[in-house]
C-alpha cells in the first residue's frame, strides 16, 4: 500500500517461488528465501499496472523478481510470534529489513503473515514522482504446504 496523490492505493504479486525451511524448535537452522515475479503486478487498474512495469517503476524485462531473504529468524517474547531480520532485492538493489511476524500452524504447514515498510527511492522506484509517498507497507500472506 502506497499513497499516490494522498490516497492509499494498494496492490498484489503472485507467483510466489522459492522455500521456506521453519521450525519453531530450531530457529537457527530456519530460513526463508522467496522471490515473487514483478510483472504480475495488480492494483486493480491494467493501465497503471502496465505503467508499474516499466523502467521508471518495476523495470521488470530487466529485474522480473523480487526477492527477500533471511539471515536471521528469532522467537519473540509471544507464543507464535517471530523476528525476521534479511534483505529484499528490487530492480537488483538489495537492502537490510526487519519484521515482526507470525507463523500459525495448520494441517499442510504454515501460515505466515508480517508487515513491513519500505522507502520506494531506496529501490530507484517510481523515480522522482511527487504524487507518491516515499514510504509504502508491504504486508506478506504466505501459505506453505508440507
Amino acid at each position: 500500500v502506497i499513497k499516490n496523490f494522498g490516497i492509499k492505493t494498494g496492490g498484489d504479486f503472485t507467483g510466489l517461488k522459492g522455500n521456506i525451511n521453519f521450525n519453531p524448535a530450531n530457529l537457527v537452522n530456519s530460513q526463508f528465501n522467496v522471490s515473487v515475479s514483478a510483472t504480475t503486478i495488480n492494483t486493480d487498474n491494467k493501465t497503471r499496472d502496465k505503467h508499474l512495469r516499466k523502467s521508471e517503476y518495476f523495470n521488470v524485462e530487466k529485474y522480473p523478481e523480487i526477492n527477500i531473504k533471511s539471515t536471521k529468524i528469532i522467537e519473540s517474547t509471544s507464543a507464535g510470534k517471530y523476528f525476521f531480520t534479511g534483505n529484499i532485492t528490487i530492480k537488483g538493489i538489495t537492502k537490510p529489513i526487519q519484521f515482526g511476524f507470525s507463523a500459525t500452524p495448520n494441517s499442510n504447514g504454515y501460515l505466515f503473515n508480517g508487515e513491513f515498510e519500505i522507502n520506494r527511492r531506496d529501490f530507484g522506484v517510481g523515480g522522482n514522482s511527487m504524487s507518491l509517498a516515499d514510504k509504502l507497507k508491504v504486508t506478506l500472506i504466505i501459505a506453505t504446504k508440507k
